[in-house]
């Protein structure tokens, strides 16, 4: 529906524009070439009438070919631009990006150049893991799986020799 009224209007419009055209016309033959009685003028008055007119169509046409001129020489132009324009962008070619490991601080003074004089110690923000901590799990886990093994192996006797090899405590 939108789309219609769309259509329809820009219609209207399209038609607006070129009566406006034909008004604009008509005024400046109007205005710039009046009508010609040419009934009641003599022979040297239309051979006056019709060199005064040549004049202004030579005139006329001098014009036309000056802009013609200006037109084909501003087309070569921009022709010439374009192709100097594709010309470089096909010399350099983009490098391909690779992956840089770079400090806060090494950013930091590339941004802000001498006035960086701070050191951002992200490792500061971390939370720390203690040795210790992780040792008495691995511990732990090994005391588990041991007591695991001795509830399911049922052989209490190869048990009870093992620890005899062993020295006493």
């Amino acid at each position: 529906m939108l789309k219609s009224l769309m259509v329809a209007k820009a219609k209207e419009d399209l038609e607006q524009e070129q009566l406006d055209k034909e008004a604009q016309k008509e005024k400046y033959l109007e205005e710039n070439a009046p009508a010609l009685n040419i009934n009641s003028m003599s022979l040297e008055e239309l051979q006056k009438l019709c060199e005064e007119l040549h004049s202004k169509i030579d005139i006329v046409d001098e014009e036309r070919y000056d802009t013609e001129v200006k037109v084909l020489h501003n087309s070569r132009e921009i022709k010439d631009l374009n192709i100097k324009v594709l010309d470089l962008r096909g010399k350099f070619k983009r490098p391909s990006l690779r992956r840089v490991r770079v400090s806060a601080d090494a950013i930091l003074r590339s941004l802000l150049g001498s006035k960086h004089k701070v050191s951002m110690d992200l490792r500061a923000n971390l939370k720390s893991v203690k040795k210790e901590d992780t040792e008495k799990e691995k511990t732990a886990e090994v005391n588990d799986w041991r007591k695991n093994v001795e509830a399911m192996s049922g052989m209490e006797g190869r048990k009870k020799m093992f620890d005899a090899g062993a020295p006493a405590q």
